[in-house]
């Protein structure tokens, strides 16, 4: 089994990956760069032990991180806790494999990258893929499978959390999707509510409208991120949700590096 680990911004996913790529048990923990080893340890044992795994079950592991200040500690996990030494993506021990299509290439995040990767193996041809994490990324992936750059935004919930510190008044809202179309709040929550959501599905509409027009060639739309299937309920510029993008790219890329 490949233990494959994601860290991101906001949040760290483990997932146990198959040799059919299939994803066993996934698990998903708050990013802190300061967590130790011993830490990620004990809380992945009991996890591993209540999906019906043991330590020893894991003979490879493969990390992608945003957070260098994170990288160590995993490190120190996969070779103390599981006797194997970590791939890292896009390092020598894990390379990335596609054409970075940039003017600085070495700054295209982990996750970027790796969503590339993924969907280029699942859909032929031009690909506009849109992550909801911390930040909304929108890639270009070409037919060849290039990362050819993108779009960077606030994520909805860094939106919502400066809206609601700058603004004493403004209560804290829960993200969902509004019972209907109405964009004329009568409240000062349903009209926060609007603002966020019916913003970024305008935002959604617009640049997906702008790079489609740019690429000017047949585009397939996927999403990804835990959002993606809320703003999928009131939008059709989705042509596919793949919750585990990143992952998937994890496990083709280990795949690939392992002997």
């Amino acid at each position: 089994m490949l233990l494959a680990v994601d860290a991101g911004n906001t949040n760290l996913v483990f997932a146990m990956v198959d040799e059919t790529r299939t994803i066993r048990a996934r698990w998903r923990i708050a990013t802190d760069a300061r967590r130790t080893a011993d830490q990620y340890a004990v809380w992945l044992h009991q996890l591993l032990e209540l999906e019906g795994f043991t330590r020893a079950d894991v003979d490879a592991v493969i990390v992608a991180t945003v957070v260098p200040r994170a990288l160590h500690n995993l490190e120190v996990l996969s070779e103390k806790y599981f006797h194997v030494t970590p791939m890292i993506a896009g390092s020598a021990t894990a390379p990335y494999g596609i054409t970075l299509d940039v003017d600085e290439p070495g700054s295209v995040g982990a996750d970027r990258a790796l969503n590339a990767i993924a969907a280029h193996d699942r859909y032929p041809g031009d690909l506009i893929l849109i992550d909801f994490g911390t930040a909304t990324t929108f890639d270009v992936v070409d037919g060849d499978g290039a990362y050819k750059g993108g779009i960077i935004a606030p994520g909805i919930n860094l939106s919502l959390d400066a809206l609601v510190a700058a603004a004493a008044k403004l209560p804290r809202i829960a993200i969902e999707a509004p019972a209907d179309t109405s964009v004329i709040g009568r409240t000062t929550e349903a009209q926060m509510l609007t603002g966020i959501y019916w913003g970024y599905i305008a935002m959604i509409e617009g640049l997906v409208s702008r790079l489609k027009a740019e690429i000017g060639r047949p585009v397939m739309v996927v999403a990804t991120g835990g959002l993606a299937t809320l703003f999928d309920q009131h939008t059709s510029a989705f042509d596919a949700i793949e919750p585990d993008l990143t992952i998937q790219g994890l496990a083709l890329l280990a795949q690939k590096a392992r002997p």
